[in-house]
């Protein structure tokens, strides 16, 4: 249906359709023909007339309430873009009962079911993680089996509703998780994601969050190629009022989804596909023993997974390696090359970000590498090195330095090319040997 109405008081319908045209859509207006099938399925036009009345009248007296009230305060104008979370402390058993290692995809898999155990308002929906095949890497698996289709259930393969539609179970007090298939599907959802999710809780002043937490498998692994392979955390981050947080092991995997389950704003969980089973060379590290029911990982908390030795940054040798998700491990290999000069730190939550530990930590080395898949240029890791640039100019010894994939449009699906577009350690290493001589 084409606009049925004026775009604005100057610019009237009249002016550039004809009277026909106009006839002619009206017959498609959706109010008159719902209008016609209520009275068809035994409303009475009464009844309809009494309705219609009635909101008419709300909404005049809304307006003339607007009118009247007094101009906002402008120190308040960033209220309401988050409710306050009920997660800021980390808590629980991190290093569970057990010895055994779980691998990351297990660790998603055991949060959502601890999670659907205590909170029936839970639901879990997407493309394929129904009861037949619980999820294309098994992420849903026995999910439907143990909690009904009516918790657990497929969609159809429309990225658009599987996001939108999220806004109205939150708005009846259900808790869904959905999940994206691949990064590069959230464009279909993107409209729904930027115009209603993230802009409901600050357009309402607080009063309609959308509580609402959203999967996506993302990055380059084994050939998956352009449709299969992209990273989208600065597409994400370019949005305002959601959370984005990208784990990179599986301890973390289980911490942060229960947070961001619990948190009452909408959360992005990005999950390297690459990690999911430690498939990749280097990356065992990503298993480990499954926390407790009880853990629990604030968003926005940052973590040094490995600390350079004292002597060697109090003699200016050392730097620090600030990345997140796959580049945890391409660091971890590099770092065999410098041994105690080199910090890393895991973000495992891109916003809310830990400024607070970044900055102290650039401070401390003076040097520091800031390493994402992502295709380098306007990234967030580049923005990110231009704000710590700026907070800690007085002490940096060296340019911060950035490294991401090469800027091409997509992921190549001949895994040689895969190869020459992505970091790896080698590159990492070479990165690393450029900063340490400044």
């Amino acid at each position: 249906v084409p606009l049925l109405g004026h775009h604005t008081s100057g610019v009237r319908k009249e002016f550039y359709r004809s009277a026909s045209d106009l006839a002619n859509d009206a017959l498609r207006d959706p109010l008159p023909l719902l209008e016609q099938k209520l009275i068809s399925g035994g409303i009475e036009p009464c009844t309809l007339k009494k309705i219609d009345t009635e909101v008419q009248e709300q909404v005049k007296a809304a307006f003339r309430e607007a009118v009247a009230a007094p101009e906002p305060d402008p120190a308040t104008v960033a209220d309401h873009v988050f409710l306050p979370t009920p997660v800021i402390h980390e808590s629980g058993n991190r290093a569970g009962k057990g010895t055994e290692k779980i691998m990351m995809v297990d660790a998603a898999l055991f949060a959502i079911r601890e999670i659907m155990e205590t909170c029936p308002e839970a639901v879990l929906y997407g493309q394929d993680v129904g009861r037949t095949l619980g999820g294309v890497f098994r992420e849903a698996a026995t999910l439907a089996d143990r909690f009904g289709d009516h918790r657990v259930f497929n969609t159809a393969i429309q990225e658009a509703y599987i996001i939108g539609s999220t806004v109205g179970l939150a708005a009846v007090g259900l808790k869904p998780i959905v999940e994206v298939q691949f990064g590069d599907y959230i464009y279909p959802g993107f409209n729904q994601l930027v115009t209603e999710i993230s802009k409901s809780c600050y357009l309402s002043a607080g009063k309609f969050p959308v509580q609402v937490l959203i999967r996506i498998p993302v990055g380059a692994y084994g050939g998956g190629g352009p449709y299969h392979s992209g990273s989208i955390e600065s597409t994400l981050l370019s949005i305002k009022g959601i959370k984005v947080i990208f784990p990179s092991n599986a301890a973390d995997m289980k911490g942060l989804m229960k947070a961001a389950f619990l948190d009452p704003n909408p959360v992005v969980m990005l999950e390297h596909k690459g990690l999911y089973w430690s498939r990749v060379p280097g990356t065992d590290g990503a298993r480990m023993p499954e926390p407790g029911a009880d853990y629990i990982l604030p968003l926005g908390k940052a973590i040094i997974l490995q600390h350079a030795d004292e002597q060697l940054i109090n003699n200016g040798e050392s730097c620090v390696v600030i990345t997140y998700g796959m580049g945890v491990y391409w660091t971890q290999a590099a770092a065999l090359q410098f041994p105690g000069q080199i910090e890393i730190i895991d973000l495992r939550s891109l916003y809310p970000l830990d400024e607070t530990l970044l900055e102290e930590r650039v401070k401390l080395h003076g040097k520091c590498l800031i390493l994402t898949e992502e295709q380098q240029t306007n990234s967030f890791a580049e923005a990110l090195a231009g704000r710590i640039a700026n907070s800690c100019f007085a002490q940096l010894d060296a340019p911060v330095q950035v490294l991401g994939a090469k800027d091409l449009p997509a992921v190549p699906m001949n895994r040689i090319l895969e190869a020459a577009m992505l970091p790896d350690a080698k590159k990492v290493q070479q990165a690393l040997e450029k900063l340490l001589r400044y």
